[in-house]
């Protein structure tokens, strides 16, 4: 029996008013990694749960953590135990769904197989509809992703029990790989289980798409000539008298129109609108009251933004390619600003498109990460910015995804304008890409501390509550 301090309660009494079918906590259920100093405290039991693998030894033990009694610090903990927990249920879950669906499968008549007759005997979706109170096709999609995991990516499901990543990156495997043959797509998750645990949903999604571009250049090229064939326009019906307006089109098209769209947006004035709403104005100015024009000579205004004839800003496209690919000795994966990962063709494509301009980025050969300088002003150079927004790609915040170009740049240790010497330099390795949010937050709140590795570039945030999480730049061998 173990105490918890001053509080009455143990273990043993917490188990004992479980339901009679959890089991009694014997020697097989006392967690199998022994701690230095056994846990008193609910912090400390938080504390030390949050870095356990889930199981039924820890699950018995979870009521103790108690958010009343648990201070700031520990209910952080709590939480990460009870995501690892939710990830170990979910995988749980996939075992009986699959099991479920071999069911099915092993029920359907003998003899010739087809769709029809599947359908007409498989109703494994409308039980596991019924039962979880879900619709049909969430129930469907359960069922698909159980039997992915169960059947191709043990690797991943055993990730998911042991708590080590979520239920959607489990998700995205399935889905991301669901368009390689099985050989290739075990290829791509041995690759990427390492990184998994490190990573948030969108960043495995972001690492899985170029990893399968990787694998599969020729695959991918082909999926994207068909993809091209069925673009179309999109337009949805909603609530107040809305619409969604757009356009399901190749990346470089729509990175070419997004970067058209904020060009033209900074040159309406205010009027009380926020960026977005300039943003959707631009975008209803660009296609309604468009200029047409027989030139292609281009002036740039005074705030340094290209300016096409008729007052239209021009659109600037940044792909990021190696040089072996440029010159077609390489398939390996580009990289475009706003989108992600793209094939080798593509690059190309933009690359030697009529009217494109080159800029020469030196990369650090061993960790990927962009090599450069830059003067120590306050306001970084046009250079600079460049430099910081392409090495980032994303707000330097973990998890956050809002893209480089809109965020702000951000001194880590701050510039001293009576004594610019003295302070923080206006140099890439002391900047770094915030949204406007995190950056407020950086630097109003008392709690919330950053610091940059001048040699890995890896951002390390220290919260209020002491824990600590990190966010690398993006790397551009990967």
């Amino acid at each position: 029996m173990i105490a918890m301090g001053d509080n009455t309660t143990t273990i043993t009494e917490t188990v004992s008013r479980a339901p009679a079918r959890v089991p009694a906590l014997g020697p097989a259920m006392v967690p199998a990694k022994v701690p230095a100093k056994v846990p008193e405290t609910p912090d400390e039991w938080a504390a030390y749960l949050a870095d356990m693998a889930p199981g039924p030894q820890t699950a018995v033990v979870l009521p103790l953590l108690d958010p009343e009694k648990l201070s700031h610090t520990g209910r952080i903990d709590a939480l990460k135990t009870l995501e690892r927990h939710a990830a170990w249920i979910q995988a749980q879950q996939a075992h009986i769904l699959a099991a479920l669906d071999a069911d099915t499968q092993a029920a359907l008549p003998e003899g010739k197989w087809n769709e029809s007759i599947e359908g007409e005997w498989n109703f494994a979706c409308e039980e596991v509809a019924c039962a979880l109170k879900l619709s049909g096709t969430t129930a469907a999609k359960r069922l698909q992703v159980a039997r992915e995991l169960a059947s191709h990516y043990p690797t991943t499901l055993g990730m998911l029990e042991r708590g080590e990543i979520c239920y959607m990156q489990a998700v995205a495997v399935t889905e991301a790989c669901g368009v390689l043959d099985p050989l290739l797509a075990a290829q791509v998750e041995a690759t990427i289980a390492e990184k998994m645990p490190g990573l948030a949903t969108g960043q495995t999604r972001r690492a899985l798409a170029r990893e399968i571009v990787r694998a599969d250049p020729r695959g991918a090229d082909e999926r994207h000539r068909k993809r091209k064939r069925e673009r179309q326009m999109v337009h949805y019906a909603q609530d107040d008298g809305m619409a969604m307006w757009g356009a399901i089109l190749p990346a470089e098209q729509a990175a070419r129109m997004n970067q058209a769209v904020d060009a033209h947006a900074v040159t309406l004035p205010d009027e009380g609108r926020t960026l977005e709403q300039k943003r959707v104005d631009a975008l209803f100015d660009l296609v309604v009251n468009r200029t047409t024009t027989s030139t292609t000579t281009s002036t740039t205004n005074g705030s340094g933004a290209n300016q096409a004839p008729g007052g239209r800003s021009a659109a600037v496209v940044q792909v990021t390619v190696p040089l072996d690919v440029l010159i077609g000795e390489s398939e390996e994966p580009a990289q475009l600003k706003g989108y992600g990962p793209i094939t080798a063709g593509q690059a190309r494509k933009i690359a030697f498109a009529e009217g494109t301009i080159w800029r020469r980025l030196i990369i650090e050969p061993k960790t990927g990460m962009l090599v450069k300088t830059a003067p120590t002003t306050y306001k970084p150079t046009a250079e600079t910015e460049r430099h910081v927004i392409a090495r980032d790609g994303r707000c330097t915040f973990p998890t956050c995804q809002m893209p480089a170009h809109r965020c702000d740049l951000d001194h880590i240790h701050p510039f001293n304008h009576d004594d610019p010497t003295a302070g923080g330099q206006t140099v890439p390795g002391n900047l770094g890409s915030l949204c406007r949010r995190h950056h407020v937050m950086k630097t109003h709140h008392p709690g919330w501390r950053v610091t940059r590795d001048a040699d890995t570039g890896i951002a390390t945030w220290t919260a209020p509550t002491g824990h600590v999480y990190t966010n690398s730049p993006h790397n551009y061998l990967e």
